[in-house]
C-alpha cells in the first residue's frame, strides 16, 4: 500500500494513545496504594471469567448477548488490524502461517468474517436501544453513538477491502470467507480503477479507525474497554462483607490526620482505576433501593460525579500528588481540587440514602465498588465534622451507654430467655455452641420471639449450648456502617476480648442475625477474632440433614422467601433457608421475581434502621412489600431481625393483617412437634 503513509499512522496513532495513558496513569497514582497481587491464580482465574468470558453480561439476555459478540469480534479481529498494518508495508503479510493458502489462515478468514458480521449486529442492537428504545438507566450523548458508528464502520470497511480485492483478482465465492465474498459479488462489475479505489478505501478507513477508537478511550466511558481487565484483576479478594478498618486511629487523631475520605486524592489507585472503568450503563441505578424510591442516590451518578470531579482537576491534581497521603484539613482557601468532596460534589443526602445492600455491586459487570467508597465519606462526615442524621446519636449513645442501638438496660439482654432454662458460657464453658443473640433479638418483642423459637428448636436437637447474657454487646455493625468507626472498634476489641477469654475460636458460633454474622464471620479477624460462625438457617439445615430436626406436622401455607443482603449478596447464603422450608410438609415456597441475588433490600441496612428515610418517592420496605405480595403468599418469610422489622411495617402499611410475617425458624417449630414447642 504505502509504507510511508502506514508508517505516519502507526507513529501518529501509537504516540497519541501512549501521551494520553501515560495522562491516565499519571492521575491515577494521585490515589493511595492498594496493593493487590497476592493469590495470582485466583485473580486470573476470576479475570478469564468475568473480563474474558463476561460472565456478568449474561444476566441481560439481549444488550449482554451483542455486548459479548462485540467484545468477542474485538478479539478475533485484533489479528486481522495488526495483518492490515503490516499491509501498508507489504501487501501479501499475513503473519505468516495465517496466509490465505495456510490451513489455518482459511480457518481465521472464516472466523474473521463471521464475527465482523456479528459485530455489525451488536452494534445494530445498541444503535436500537440508543435511538429507539431508549432506557433511563443510560447516559445519552454523541459519545456513546460515534464509538458504536466507529466499530460499525471499522467491519464494513473490512469486508469492503477483502470484497474489493477478491473480485479484483477475480475470486469466486469461497465459504471461507462469506462476507468477502458476498461484498465481491455486489462490486464485481465495477472496473479495475473502481475495485482499486473500493480497496484503499477499505484498507485505510478500517487502518486508521482501529487506532482512533484506540484514541478516543481514554477520554470517554469507552475507557472501560481497556481498564475491565485490570479493574476485574484488581478487585478485593477479602470477603464481601468486610470494610477496611482505620488502622491507628488514637495515632491518626494525634497527628491531626483525615480519619475517612475528605478529599478525592485520599481514595486508593484501585478507586481511580473503578472511575475510569465506569461504562455508565447504569445497571447498578437500575436495582439501587434508593434510586428505585426517588432518592438523590444513584451510584452511577455517584461514581460518574467523582471520575468527572477526577478529569476536570487532572493538572492540579497530578502537581500536588504526593502518592494519596493523608492531610488535616485545610482553611477556607483550599484551592478547588482540595475541597471537601461531601457538599462539593457529593450531596450528604446521597451518602445518607444507600442501605448498603451491595446490589449495584453484585450488577456492575466491571466490579465496580461503591459500599466502601459512601462508608469512607460517611466516616469523615461522622468523625470531623460530626456531621450526621439526628437519630443516629440515639443510636450511637444508647450503644456507649447500653451497649444496644436502642439505649435498653444492659442487665436486661437476657429476659428474652426467662423460663426457658438458657445456660449462660459462663457456667458452662465446655457448650460446644455459643448462641450469639444479637441486639435486636435480645430486645425488640417480635424479634424475642425468634430467639426463644431457635432456643426450642436447639433443644429439641440436643445441641449443647450457651450464650454471654449481659457479657454480649452490640457488633458495632450499626455504628460502621453509619461511619463512626471509632466507636465500632471500641465494639470489636471488647467483644474479641470476651469471646477469646472464652477460647470462642474452638466452638461454633451460632447466630440468627445476618448483620452479627457478617461482623463476627468477616470483619473481627482483623481485630484478633478469627470464628466459626454459622448463621441460624445453615446451623438448622444442618441439624436436619443429620435427622437431629424432624420436621412432621404439615404447615399448609403459601410462603415466598426474603433475601436478606447481608445473608444473600454479602455472604452467598441463598439455599439453607429455602432448603428449611422445602423441608417442612404442606408448606409451597413461591419465589417472588426480584430474588435471590437480585432481591430488593428491605431498607434496613447501613444504619437505616436507626434513622429516618431520606425523602424519596416511596419508602423501601413498601416497594419490597409489594414485590413479595405479588406472589400471593399467605406467609412471607424471612431470616434477619431488621428485615423482620422493616417486612412487619411494611404488610402493616398496606393493611394485608391477614398476611403473615415469619422467621424460618418459628415456620420450622411449627413443623418438628409438640416436643419441641414446650417452653416456647
Amino acid at each position: 500500500m504505502s509504507p510511508l503513509g502506514m508508517g505516519l499512522l502507526l507513529i501518529v496513532g501509537w504516540g497519541a494513545f501512549a501521551y494520553s495513558s501515560r495522562r491516565r496513569w499519571r492521575l491515577m497514582m494521585v490515589g493511595g496504594p492498594a496493593p493487590r497481587f497476592d493469590h495470582i491464580g485466583e485473580r486470573i482465574r476470576l479475570t478469564l471469567r468475568y473480563a474474558l468470558a463476561q460472565m456478568r453480561m449474561r444476566r441481560y439476555p439481549v444488550a449482554g448477548a451483542a455486548h459479548m459478540l462485540i467484545f468477542s469480534g474485538f478479539v478475533i479481529l485484533l489479528l486481522r488490524s495488526l495483518i492490515l498494518w503490516g499491509r501498508g508495508f507489504d501487501e501479501e503479510f499475513s503473519f505468516w502461517i495465517f496466509s490465505p493458502d495456510q490451513p489455518l489462515g482459511a480457518l481465521y478468514a472464516l472466523l474473521k468474517d463471521l464475527f465482523a458480521v456479528l459485530v455489525i449486529l451488536g452494534t445494530l442492537v445498541f444503535f436500537y436501544f440508543r435511538l429507539i428504545v431508549r432506557p433511563a438507566r443510560l447516559t445519552y450523548n454523541l459519545d456513546g453513538l460515534i464509538i458504536l458508528g466507529i466499530i460499525l464502520l471499522m467491519m464494513v470497511a473490512d469486508i469492503l477491502y477483502d470484497g474489493a480485492s477478491m473480485a479484483a483478482r477475480g475470486r469466486g465465492f469461497t465459504a471461507w470467507e462469506p462476507a468477502g465474498s458476498t461484498m465481491a459479488a455486489l462490486v464485481g462489475g465495477l472496473s479495475d480503477g473502481s475495485l482499486e479505489v473500493l480497496r484503499h478505501i477499505g484498507f485505510w478507513t478500517h487502518s486508521a479507525l482501529v487506532l482512533i477508537f484506540l484514541n478516543i478511550l481514554p477520554y470517554s466511558k469507552h475507557f472501560h474497554v481497556l481498564t475491565a481487565f485490570p479493574n476485574v484483576f484488581m478487585q478485593d479478594l477479602t470477603p464481601r462483607g468486610r470494610l477496611v478498618p482505620i488502622d491507628d486511629l488514637e495515632g491518626k487523631v494525634e497527628r491531626e490526620e483525615t480519619l475517612g475520605v475528605r478529599r478525592l486524592d485520599q481514595f486508593s489507585r484501585k478507586a481511580m482505576l473503578d472511575y475510569y472503568t465506569c461504562t455508565e450503563c447504569g445497571r447498578c441505578s437500575d436495582v439501587c433501593p434508593a434510586t428505585i424510591t426517588g432518592k438523590k442516590l444513584s451510584p452511577k451518578h455517584f461514581i460518574v460525579d467523582l471520575r468527572d470531579f477526577l478529569y476536570k482537576h487532572e493538572t492540579a491534581l497530578v502537581a500536588g500528588s504526593n502518592g494519596g497521603a493523608t492531610h488535616a484539613q485545610g482553611g477556607d482557601d483550599e484551592p478547588s481540587h482540595r475541597i471537601d468532596l461531601v457538599d462539593g460534589v457529593i450531596d450528604p443526602e446521597v451518602l445518607w440514602a444507600c442501605t448498603t445492600c451491595r446490589a449495584c455491586e453484585e450488577e456492575c459487570p466491571v466490579f465496580i465498588s461503591f459500599v466502601d467508597k459512601i462508608v469512607d465519606m460517611r466516616r469523615y462526615l461522622v468523625q470531623e465534622r460530626g456531621e450526621f442524621p439526628a437519630e443516629l446519636q440515639t443510636a450511637f449513645r444508647g450503644m456507649e451507654s447500653s451497649m444496644n442501638p436502642w439505649g435498653f438496660p444492659a442487665d436486661e439482654r437476657a429476659k428474652w430467655s426467662d423460663g426457658l432454662d438458657v445456660p449462660l458460657l459462663a457456667d458452662k464453658p465446655d457448650a460446644e455452641v455459643l448462641l450469639w443473640v444479637g441486639c435486636a433479638p435480645s430486645f425488640d418483642d417480635r424479634a424475642k420471639k425468634v430467639s426463644r423459637a431457635l432456643v426450642s428448636l436447639l433443644n429439641q436437637a440436643g445441641v449443647s449450648f450457651a450464650i454471654l447474657g449481659t457479657e454480649e454487646r452490640c457488633t458495632g455493625d450499626p455504628a460502621r456502617r453509619a461511619g463512626n468507626e471509632y466507636l465500632f472498634q471500641f465494639f470489636a476489641r471488647a467483644n474479641v476480648e470476651t469471646l477469646n477469654g472464652y477460647q470462642a475460636d474452638q466452638k461454633t458460633i451460632v447466630t440468627s442475625c445476618p448483620h452479627c454474622f457478617n461482623t463476627l464471620a468477616n470483619e473481627y479477624g482483623d481485630f484478633g477474632g478469627n470464628y466459626r460462625v454459622v448463621h441460624h438457617t445453615e446451623f438448622l439445615a444442618g441439624l436436619l440433614r443429620d435427622g437431629k430436626l424432624k420436621p412432621t406436622k404439615s404447615v399448609d401455607a403459601r410462603v415466598t422467601y426474603h433475601d436478606s443482603c447481608y445473608l444473600g449478596r454479602y455472604n452467598d447464603i441463598y439455599d439453607a433457608p429455602r432448603k428449611l422450608l422445602e423441608s417442612i410438609p404442606g408448606l409451597t415456597l413461591v419465589e417472588p421475581a426480584e430474588t435471590r441475588d437480585r432481591g430488593m433490600c428491605c431498607g434496613a441496612g447501613g444504619a437505616q434502621m436507626f434513622k429516618e428515610e431520606e425523602p424519596g418517592t416511596d419508602r423501601v420496605n413498601s416497594v419490597r412489600t409489594d414485590q413479595l405480595l405479588a406472589t400471593g403468599a399467605e406467609t412471607v418469610a424471612s431470616a434477619c431481625p431488621f428485615c423482620m422489622r422493616m417486612l412487619t411495617d411494611g404488610i402493616a402499611g398496606k393493611n394485608r393483617e391477614e398476611v403473615k410475617q415469619l422467621d424460618v425458624a418459628e415456620l420450622l417449630l411449627q413443623s418438628v412437634g409438640e416436643e419441641a414447642t414446650r417452653g416456647s
